[in-house]
Protein backbone atom coordinates (compact mmCIF):
# COMPACT_ATOMS: atom_id res chain seq x y z
CA UNK A 1 0.00 0.00 0.00
CA UNK A 2 1.46 3.41 -0.98
CA UNK A 3 2.50 5.71 1.83
CA UNK A 4 0.55 8.85 2.54
CA UNK A 5 2.46 12.16 2.25
CA UNK A 6 2.60 12.38 6.05
CA UNK A 7 4.03 8.85 6.32
CA UNK A 8 6.65 9.67 3.68
CA UNK A 9 7.67 12.80 5.56
CA UNK A 10 7.87 10.96 8.88
CA UNK A 11 10.09 8.31 7.32
CA UNK A 12 12.42 10.95 5.89
CA UNK A 13 12.59 12.78 9.24
CA UNK A 14 13.45 9.78 11.38
CA UNK A 15 15.28 7.56 8.88
CA UNK A 16 17.11 9.83 6.41
CA UNK A 17 19.90 7.32 5.73
CA UNK A 18 17.44 4.49 5.07
CA UNK A 19 15.23 6.75 2.94
CA UNK A 20 18.15 7.60 0.64
CA UNK A 21 19.30 3.97 0.39
CA UNK A 22 15.78 2.75 -0.33
CA UNK A 23 15.36 5.37 -3.05
CA UNK A 24 18.67 4.28 -4.58
CA UNK A 25 17.87 0.57 -4.72
CA UNK A 26 14.40 1.33 -6.08
CA UNK A 27 15.80 3.53 -8.85
CA UNK A 28 18.47 0.97 -9.76
CA UNK A 29 16.13 -2.04 -9.38
CA UNK A 30 18.77 -3.53 -7.07
CA UNK A 31 18.58 -7.22 -6.30
CA UNK A 32 19.61 -8.77 -2.99
CA UNK A 33 21.54 -11.93 -2.26
CA UNK A 34 21.67 -14.43 0.58
CA UNK A 35 25.00 -16.28 0.80
CA UNK A 36 24.72 -19.50 2.75
CA UNK A 37 25.53 -23.20 2.85
CA UNK A 38 23.85 -25.44 0.30
CA UNK A 39 21.87 -27.30 2.96
CA UNK A 40 20.41 -24.03 4.27
CA UNK A 41 19.47 -22.86 0.79
CA UNK A 42 17.87 -26.26 0.13
CA UNK A 43 15.79 -25.93 3.30
CA UNK A 44 14.55 -22.47 2.21
CA UNK A 45 13.35 -23.74 -1.17
CA UNK A 46 12.00 -27.05 0.09
CA UNK A 47 10.10 -25.68 3.08
CA UNK A 48 9.25 -22.31 1.50
CA UNK A 49 10.39 -20.32 4.48
CA UNK A 50 13.31 -18.19 5.66
CA UNK A 51 14.49 -18.34 9.24
CA UNK A 52 15.22 -15.33 11.42
CA UNK A 53 17.80 -16.01 14.12
CA UNK A 54 18.40 -14.33 17.46
CA UNK A 55 20.86 -11.46 17.41
CA UNK A 56 22.95 -13.24 20.04
CA UNK A 57 23.35 -16.24 17.69
CA UNK A 58 24.71 -14.23 14.76
CA UNK A 59 28.19 -14.85 13.35
CA UNK A 60 29.53 -11.90 15.32
CA UNK A 61 27.41 -11.09 18.36
CA UNK A 62 29.46 -7.94 18.98
CA UNK A 63 27.84 -6.33 15.93
CA UNK A 64 24.74 -5.35 17.94
CA UNK A 65 26.89 -4.41 20.91
CA UNK A 66 28.86 -2.09 18.62
CA UNK A 67 25.77 -0.21 17.47
CA UNK A 68 24.28 -0.02 20.94
CA UNK A 69 27.53 1.36 22.34
CA UNK A 70 27.65 4.04 19.63
CA UNK A 71 24.08 5.04 20.49
CA UNK A 72 24.76 5.13 24.23
CA UNK A 73 27.92 7.19 23.82
CA UNK A 74 26.26 9.74 21.54
CA UNK A 75 23.17 10.12 23.72
CA UNK A 76 25.10 10.54 26.97
CA UNK A 77 28.26 12.43 25.97
CA UNK A 78 27.82 14.35 22.71
CA UNK A 79 26.35 17.74 21.90
CA UNK A 80 24.03 15.98 19.45
CA UNK A 81 22.76 13.82 22.32
CA UNK A 82 22.15 16.81 24.56
CA UNK A 83 20.32 18.58 21.76
CA UNK A 84 18.21 15.49 21.14
CA UNK A 85 17.18 15.42 24.79
CA UNK A 86 16.23 19.09 24.62
CA UNK A 87 14.20 18.55 21.44
CA UNK A 88 12.30 15.67 23.04
CA UNK A 89 11.48 17.85 26.04
CA UNK A 90 10.00 20.49 23.72
CA UNK A 91 8.19 18.08 21.43
CA UNK A 92 5.76 16.47 23.88
CA UNK A 93 5.53 16.77 27.65
CA UNK A 94 7.27 13.78 29.26
CA UNK A 95 8.48 12.32 25.94
CA UNK A 96 12.16 12.32 26.86
CA UNK A 97 11.56 10.40 30.09
CA UNK A 98 9.31 7.87 28.33
CA UNK A 99 11.86 7.24 25.57
CA UNK A 100 14.71 6.81 28.05
CA UNK A 101 12.66 4.34 30.11
CA UNK A 102 11.69 2.44 26.98
CA UNK A 103 15.28 2.14 25.77
CA UNK A 104 16.53 1.09 29.22
CA UNK A 105 13.79 -1.54 29.41
CA UNK A 106 14.45 -2.87 25.91
CA UNK A 107 18.25 -2.72 25.88
CA UNK A 108 18.62 -6.39 26.86
CA UNK A 109 16.02 -7.38 24.25
CA UNK A 110 17.95 -5.57 21.53
CA UNK A 111 21.04 -7.54 22.44
CA UNK A 112 19.48 -10.91 23.21
CA UNK A 113 16.00 -11.23 21.76
CA UNK A 114 15.86 -9.49 18.39
CA UNK A 115 15.53 -11.75 15.35
CA UNK A 116 17.41 -10.97 12.15
CA UNK A 117 17.91 -12.22 8.60
CA UNK A 118 20.82 -10.67 6.70
CA UNK A 119 21.15 -10.16 2.94
CA UNK A 120 23.50 -8.11 0.77
CA UNK A 121 22.98 -5.85 -2.20
CA UNK A 122 23.78 -7.83 -5.35
CA UNK A 123 25.74 -6.23 -8.17
CA UNK A 124 25.04 -7.11 -11.81
CA UNK A 125 28.69 -7.97 -12.38
CA UNK A 126 28.43 -10.65 -9.67
CA UNK A 127 25.82 -12.67 -11.57
CA UNK A 128 28.24 -15.41 -12.63
CA UNK A 129 30.97 -15.43 -9.97
CA UNK A 130 29.38 -14.09 -6.83
CA UNK A 131 31.51 -12.27 -4.25
CA UNK A 132 34.58 -14.14 -3.00
CA UNK A 133 34.61 -12.57 0.46
CA UNK A 134 31.01 -13.66 1.01
CA UNK A 135 31.70 -17.23 -0.16
CA UNK A 136 34.55 -17.39 2.34
CA UNK A 137 32.51 -15.93 5.19
CA UNK A 138 29.21 -17.77 4.74
CA UNK A 139 29.44 -20.52 2.12
CA UNK A 140 31.56 -23.14 3.81
CA UNK A 141 32.69 -25.93 1.45
CA UNK A 142 29.36 -25.98 -0.41
CA UNK A 143 28.13 -22.42 -0.75
CA UNK A 144 25.02 -21.26 -2.58
CA UNK A 145 23.88 -17.70 -3.24
CA UNK A 146 20.15 -17.05 -3.55
CA UNK A 147 19.76 -13.87 -5.60
CA UNK A 148 16.38 -12.28 -4.90
CA UNK A 149 14.28 -9.64 -6.55
CA UNK A 150 14.36 -6.46 -4.51
CA UNK A 151 10.72 -5.48 -3.94
CA UNK A 152 10.23 -7.17 -0.53
CA UNK A 153 13.31 -5.39 0.87
CA UNK A 154 12.47 -1.91 -0.38
CA UNK A 155 9.36 -1.14 1.69
CA UNK A 156 9.78 1.98 3.79
CA UNK A 157 7.24 0.87 6.39
CA UNK A 158 7.09 -2.34 8.46
CA UNK A 159 4.84 -5.06 7.14
CA UNK A 160 1.56 -4.86 9.01
CA UNK A 161 1.09 -8.54 8.22
CA UNK A 162 4.42 -10.02 9.27
CA UNK A 163 5.62 -7.30 11.65
CA UNK A 164 9.08 -7.35 10.12
CA UNK A 165 11.25 -4.38 9.14
CA UNK A 166 13.80 -3.99 6.37
CA UNK A 167 16.72 -1.63 6.82
CA UNK A 168 20.11 -0.96 5.22
CA UNK A 169 23.13 -1.29 7.47
CA UNK A 170 25.21 1.84 8.14
CA UNK A 171 28.97 1.31 8.46
CA UNK A 172 30.04 4.06 10.82
CA UNK A 173 32.93 4.89 13.11
CA UNK A 174 32.08 6.89 16.27
CA UNK A 175 32.56 10.27 14.56
CA UNK A 176 30.37 9.39 11.56
CA UNK A 177 27.71 7.92 13.84
CA UNK A 178 27.58 11.19 15.77
CA UNK A 179 27.24 13.14 12.52
CA UNK A 180 24.37 10.95 11.27
CA UNK A 181 22.64 11.16 14.64
CA UNK A 182 22.98 14.94 14.53
CA UNK A 183 21.25 15.00 11.12
CA UNK A 184 18.23 13.20 12.56
CA UNK A 185 18.09 15.56 15.53
CA UNK A 186 18.15 18.53 13.17
CA UNK A 187 15.34 16.96 11.13
CA UNK A 188 13.20 16.53 14.24
CA UNK A 189 13.89 20.07 15.42
CA UNK A 190 13.04 21.58 12.03
CA UNK A 191 9.83 19.56 11.80
CA UNK A 192 8.71 20.34 15.37
CA UNK A 193 5.44 22.04 14.43
CA UNK A 194 4.51 19.22 12.06
CA UNK A 195 5.33 16.53 14.63
CA UNK A 196 3.33 18.17 17.39
CA UNK A 197 0.20 17.77 15.29
CA UNK A 198 0.77 14.02 14.82
CA UNK A 199 -0.47 11.25 17.09
CA UNK A 200 1.72 11.30 20.20
CA UNK A 201 2.00 7.52 20.54
CA UNK A 202 2.89 7.10 16.88
CA UNK A 203 5.69 9.65 17.22
CA UNK A 204 6.98 7.93 20.35
CA UNK A 205 6.97 4.60 18.51
CA UNK A 206 8.85 6.12 15.57
CA UNK A 207 11.47 7.69 17.83
CA UNK A 208 11.98 4.38 19.62
CA UNK A 209 12.21 2.51 16.30
CA UNK A 210 14.76 5.04 15.06
CA UNK A 211 16.94 4.50 18.13
CA UNK A 212 16.52 0.71 18.05
CA UNK A 213 17.47 0.55 14.38
CA UNK A 214 20.49 2.76 15.03
CA UNK A 215 21.68 0.08 17.45
CA UNK A 216 20.78 -3.01 15.44
CA UNK A 217 21.75 -1.71 11.97
CA UNK A 218 25.10 -0.03 12.65
CA UNK A 219 28.29 -1.99 12.02
CA UNK A 220 32.01 -1.36 12.10
CA UNK A 221 33.20 0.26 8.82
CA UNK A 222 35.53 -2.69 8.27
CA UNK A 223 32.50 -4.70 7.12
CA UNK A 224 31.37 -2.14 4.52
CA UNK A 225 32.07 -4.40 1.51
CA UNK A 226 29.15 -6.62 2.57
CA UNK A 227 26.63 -3.85 1.66
CA UNK A 228 24.21 -5.52 4.07
CA UNK A 229 20.50 -5.07 4.67
CA UNK A 230 18.73 -6.55 7.66
CA UNK A 231 15.21 -7.89 8.04
CA UNK A 232 14.27 -7.49 11.69
CA UNK A 233 11.56 -8.81 13.97
CA UNK A 234 11.15 -7.71 17.60
CA UNK A 235 8.73 -10.12 19.34
CA UNK A 236 8.99 -8.13 22.57
CA UNK A 237 7.69 -5.08 20.65
CA UNK A 238 4.99 -6.59 18.42
CA UNK A 239 3.88 -10.00 17.19
CA UNK A 240 2.42 -11.56 14.04
CA UNK A 241 0.15 -14.57 13.75
CA UNK A 242 1.89 -15.41 10.46
CA UNK A 243 5.40 -15.79 11.90
CA UNK A 244 6.04 -19.20 13.42
CA UNK A 245 8.47 -19.57 16.33
CA UNK A 246 10.10 -22.98 16.64
CA UNK A 247 13.22 -24.60 18.06
CA UNK A 248 15.70 -25.71 15.41
CA UNK A 249 19.31 -26.93 15.37
CA UNK A 250 21.63 -24.55 13.51
CA UNK A 251 25.22 -25.77 13.10
CA UNK A 252 24.78 -28.04 16.10
CA UNK A 253 23.21 -25.41 18.38
CA UNK A 254 19.52 -25.79 19.38
CA UNK A 255 17.92 -22.33 19.31
CA UNK A 256 14.60 -20.54 18.75
CA UNK A 257 13.96 -19.15 15.29
CA UNK A 258 11.11 -17.25 13.67
CA UNK A 259 10.10 -18.57 10.25
CA UNK A 260 8.98 -16.20 7.49
CA UNK A 261 6.54 -18.02 5.19
CA UNK A 262 7.38 -17.53 1.52
CA UNK A 263 3.79 -17.34 0.40
CA UNK A 264 1.39 -14.58 -0.47
CA UNK A 265 -1.28 -13.61 2.05
CA UNK A 266 -3.92 -12.08 -0.24
CA UNK A 267 -6.45 -11.45 2.51
CA UNK A 268 -3.90 -9.21 4.21
CA UNK A 269 -2.65 -7.55 1.03
CA UNK A 270 0.77 -9.24 0.98
CA UNK A 271 2.07 -10.32 -2.43
CA UNK A 272 5.37 -11.06 -4.15
CA UNK A 273 7.20 -13.28 -1.69
CA UNK A 274 6.56 -16.71 -3.24
CA UNK A 275 9.64 -18.53 -4.50
CA UNK A 276 8.81 -18.00 -8.22
CA UNK A 277 8.37 -14.27 -7.59
CA UNK A 278 11.30 -13.90 -5.18
CA UNK A 279 14.14 -15.97 -6.64
CA UNK A 280 15.92 -14.21 -9.49
CA UNK A 281 18.80 -16.66 -9.89
CA UNK A 282 20.98 -19.08 -7.92
CA UNK A 283 24.78 -19.15 -7.97
CA UNK A 284 26.55 -22.34 -6.92
CA UNK A 285 29.74 -21.33 -5.16
CA UNK A 286 33.24 -22.82 -5.10
CA UNK A 287 32.76 -26.52 -4.32
CA UNK A 288 33.96 -29.98 -5.30
CA UNK A 289 30.48 -31.02 -6.47
CA UNK A 290 29.06 -28.06 -8.44
CA UNK A 291 27.03 -29.99 -11.01
CA UNK A 292 25.41 -32.30 -8.47
CA UNK A 293 24.34 -29.22 -6.52
CA UNK A 294 23.12 -27.54 -9.73
CA UNK A 295 20.94 -30.53 -10.59
CA UNK A 296 19.57 -30.72 -7.07
CA UNK A 297 18.60 -27.04 -7.01
CA UNK A 298 17.04 -27.22 -10.47
CA UNK A 299 14.81 -29.99 -9.13
CA UNK A 300 13.95 -27.95 -6.03
CA UNK A 301 13.03 -24.93 -8.15
CA UNK A 302 10.86 -27.07 -10.42
CA UNK A 303 9.00 -28.46 -7.42
CA UNK A 304 8.46 -24.86 -6.26
CA UNK A 305 6.76 -24.09 -9.61
CA UNK A 306 9.66 -22.09 -11.06
CA UNK A 307 9.64 -22.23 -14.86
CA UNK A 308 12.81 -23.26 -16.73
CA UNK A 309 14.75 -23.87 -13.50
CA UNK A 310 18.09 -24.71 -15.16
CA UNK A 311 18.07 -21.24 -16.69
CA UNK A 312 17.97 -19.76 -13.18
CA UNK A 313 21.19 -21.43 -11.99
CA UNK A 314 24.86 -20.90 -12.78
CA UNK A 315 28.07 -22.31 -11.35
CA UNK A 316 30.76 -19.91 -10.15
CA UNK A 317 34.15 -20.85 -11.59
CA UNK A 318 36.11 -19.35 -8.71
CA UNK A 319 38.62 -22.11 -7.81
CA UNK A 320 37.94 -23.96 -4.56
CA UNK A 321 40.68 -23.54 -1.95
CA UNK A 322 40.78 -26.00 0.90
Amino acid sequence: MPLTPDQQRLHQIFHPFAAVQQANVLAKRTRFVYYTRAETAMSILKNKQIWMRKSKCMNDFTEVQYGLQRLTDVYLTSEAGKKFQSVLDRLFDGMRSEIEQLIDKCRIHLLMDTYITCVSEHRDEEDTLGRLSMWRAYGGMNGVALVMNGAPFQATEPSDVLKIYGSPVAYLNPQKFTEKFGEVVKNIENAGDFLKHQNREEIKARIFRMLAFAAVCTKHPGFAEEVEWRVIHCPWWESSAYLKKEIEVVQGVPQPVFKIPLKDIPEAGLFGITIPALINRIIVGPTRDPFAILEAFADLLAKADVEQPFGKICVSDIPLRQ
